[in-house]
């Protein structure tokens, strides 16, 4: 949209306020509201902010920074009405002197297009973001109580679950988001929405609005909503499968897809591939970037942990799901959704495009049901782990050269302390489960 035509809106819908959005290294949303009345002086100066207070922005020798608003992600946000009907827009992230600031993950996310873009493709995805449900106590403190005791699929009774759910989707629907579905996912408390595939970017900047937008929703109804991997023991967590393709500029062919080609897929898909699976212990401290993450990722949860491809097999890392033509695309079932979209979509492109670049092969799909394979058996047909803690994660992370050339020396570095410190931390916390089993004994 035009800046004048933006205004014309704001007046015709009485807008009282926009609020200016950004995101930190962690996935954190970060808003500025401001009176519509100040929208020309916000596009003329931009959004003053405190770099040293986000986190892996900048330190305070360096903190101040401008929120520039695009245009192009002009919403008005249909949960709020009356006297304080509200719009977003999303900031590109500049330092004083006008440049773009480089710790700005949405910038490491245009980079990575940019490089799709130059080699011809455009890089679709389109998530599967579980969530769960949970009571508020007397206090207005979440606890890890859900709100229903439903499973896969189930259909629950008239109850607030229900309620939440089909509000998000009105809402989404409202925004032109064209939501697929949503349904109950296997745990108690725990759901999931789809989103209709789009390219990378306006679906990195739809998951930062769906998270503001599931979190209100659910607190309107008095339920908390949580994007924590793994809140309960002994249940299945939270995952964000994420769908990718590569498709022509003009949106009519798609790469992955060669009818000749052996399980309908084309070379590129087949590269494509070969570098996620290489790159996957790499890519692993931004897709699961929480010392919880790795709750989720163990067998026996329909989590993947092993590193392999398969066609129908749910217990790999990447499967290829039915749906040929424009629908052909990859499956990769290890994101979470408690990351940084951007860079979670950027750290895939990257280590797809470096497949296609190398020709890297991948090896056979794996149909078997791989946690029931021995060590032996999956060492005798290649087949690696996932990291099993953000530290370990965090040490192939701080190796890795595709990793620091994607995201650029800043958020590489301050991403790597911010989470170090984090493993830290948590390494010297004594948890319930070490007074309950250690305590008696030792």
């Amino acid at each position: 949209m035009e800046r004048e035509e933006i205004k014309k809106i704001l007046d015709r819908e009485n807008v009282k306020f926009i609020q200016m959005q950004f995101m930190d290294i962690l996935g954190t949303v970060k808003t500025v509201i401001v009176p519509s009345s100040k929208f020309d002086k916000s596009m003329d100066d931009g959004v003053l902010f405190d770099g040293s207070s986000i986190v892996g922005y900048a330190t305070i020798e360096e903190s101040d920074m401008r929120g520039i608003p695009d245009l192009s992600t002009f919403q008005i946000l249909p949960w709020y009405d009356g006297n304080i009907k509200t719009a977003r827009i999303i900031c590109d992230v500049h330092t004083p002197s006008g440049e773009q600031f480089p710790g700005d993950p949405r910038l490491v996310l245009k980079n990575m297009l940019r490089k799709a873009n130059e080699m011809g493709y455009q890089f679709f995805t389109g998530p599967e973001f579980e969530f769960f449900l949970f009571k508020i106590n007397d206090q207005g403190e979440p606890e890890p109580v859900p709100s229903d005791k439903g499973s896969y699929f189930d259909y629950t009774p008239v109850d607030r679950a229900e309620a939440i759910k089909k509000e998000i989707l009105l809402f989404l629907d409202m925004m032109g988001y064209d939501p697929e579905a949503s349904h109950h996912e296997v745990s108690p408390g725990q759901h999931e929405i789809d989103l209709r595939f789009s390219d990378a970017l306006t679906m990195a900047d739809r998951i930062m609005t769906l998270k503001a937008l599931i979190k209100t929703v659910a607190l309107k109804h008095g339920l908390f909503a949580s994007f924590m991997p793994k809140p309960i023991y002994g249940v299945n967590g939270s995952g964000m499968h994420v769908h990718q393709s590569l498709m022509t500029m003009d949106q009519k062919k798609n790469f992955f897809y060669d009818p000749n080609g052996k399980y309908q897929l084309s070379d590129i898909a087949m590269h494509y591939i070969g570098g996620v699976l290489k790159h996957a212990r790499e890519t692993a401290a931004i897709l699961n970037s929480s010392v919880n993450s790795y709750k989720r990722l163990v067998p026996g949860y329909e989590a993947p942990v092993y590193i392999s491809w398969a066609n129908m097999n749910r217990s790999a890392l990447v499967r290829i799901p039915q749906g040929r033509g424009l629908k052909t695309r990859l499956e990769q079932r290890n994101p979470d959704p408690a990351g940084n979209p951007y860079l979670q979509f950027a750290v895939m492109l990257a280590a797809g495009l470096d497949g296609i670049r190398n020709k890297i092969e991948p090896p056979e799909p794996v149909e078997k049901d791989i946690y029931h394979l021995s060590q032996e058996e999956r060492e005798s047909l290649g087949i690696e782990s996932l990291p099993g803690s953000l530290g370990d994660a965090l040490e192939i992370f701080r190796k890795s050269e595709l990793m620091r050339e994607t995201l650029g020396d800043h958020i590489f570095n301050h991403f790597y302390i911010v989470k170090k410190k984090e493993v830290e931390s948590y390494r010297a916390e004594v948890t319930a489960w070490e007074i309950k089993n250690l305590l008696p004994v030792l």
